[in-house]
């Protein structure tokens, strides 16, 4: 992938921060904050014109005129003609925060952080039951493939812990506090990913990403329901429905490999009935090629 792809350069960083597609590279508008290579070290580099004075701001400033420019001319399907959340770019060290907007981040390539959480019940015969959303048919990106019970990217000043707990209100029906007292912390996964089916933007692009891992356990009474506009439905499947929906590809990529996870932490999948245990284990905790801070 290396070869194929732009690397993102930051300033005073030897360090890649993105990976970008070629056919993106010479469709971007650039502009004076930034310097291309063509040549074989293929590498777009974000210019410092404050001389080392205010860095962020600068790297900052440098990326949101160049979003509003494409924005503005609507070069990308990906931007969908508007503005998004600033997210931060892990691993850039500086005095403040680099962020650039979430629809754009992908264009560039920049690992992403999100949060993931499964909620699970037991029936009365102990069987465990996972609630499943379904993604609303009319959401931009993946619409109606299934999706974890609780989802979000972790905007810019929020932690993993605070963006389950909102996003779980709004997409889930599922109060602050019951949330903050019930969920579990479950680690982390890692993996990269292209966009492709299910993704109405640009193919091809480098989507790596670092997801925060939790799972809470619900009583019987208490049912998630779909809040926002986000959310289609809830399910509450089986496990055999879950590792169906997951082989026929009807899953979102990344909600696919958190259900992996869940699934060998609950030792469902295990290295007794999977003889891809150890590949499966390892791909779900790639290393990354990016600074982690």
């Amino acid at each position: 992938m290396a070869q194929h792809y732009y690397k993102l350069y930051l300033p005073y960083d030897d360090q890649p921060h993105g990976y970008m597609l070629p056919e993106i590279v010479l469709k971007m508008p650039w502009i004076s904050d930034f310097s291309i290579d063509h040549d074989v070290n293929r590498a777009v580099r974000v210019l410092d014109n404050s001389s080392g004075k205010h860095t962020a701001k600068a790297v900052n400033d440098a990326f949101a005129k160049l979003v509003n420019i494409c924005i503005e001319r609507n070069l990308f399907d990906l931007l969908c003609g508007r503005h998004s959340e600033p997210f931060t770019i892990f691993g850039a060290r500086y005095d403040q925060p680099v962020h650039i907007e979430r629809f754009a981040a992908a264009l560039f390539g920049v690992m992403q952080r999100g949060a993931h959480m499964v909620a699970y019940t037991y029936n009365p015969s102990a069987e465990i039951r996972l609630w499943i959303g379904r993604r609303s048919a009319h959401i931009y990106t993946y619409p109606g493939m299934l999706d974890t019970t609780v989802a979000g990217g972790i905007k810019s000043g929020a932690s993993p812990l605070r963006t389950i707990v909102e996003e779980a209100d709004e997409e889930a029906s599922l109060s602050s506090e019951f949330v903050r007292e019930n969920v579990r912390s479950r680690g982390a996964i890692s993996h990269i990913s292209l966009t492709g089916r299910g993704f109405p933007g640009e193919q091809g692009l480098a989507m790596p990403d670092y997801i925060y891992v939790y799972d809470i356990k619900l009583p019987s009474d208490v049912v998630p329901k779909p809040h926002d506009e986000e959310v289609g439905e809830f399910y509450c499947m089986t496990v055999p429905e879950v590792q169906a929906a997951l082989l026929k590809q009807e899953f979102k990529p990344d909600s696919a490999c958190v259900l992996i996870d869940f699934l060998m932490r609950h030792s469902v999948i295990t290295a007794e009935n999977e003889p891809d245990f150890i590949n499966i284990t390892m791909r779900l905790h790639r290393r990354l090629p990016f600074k982690l801070g």
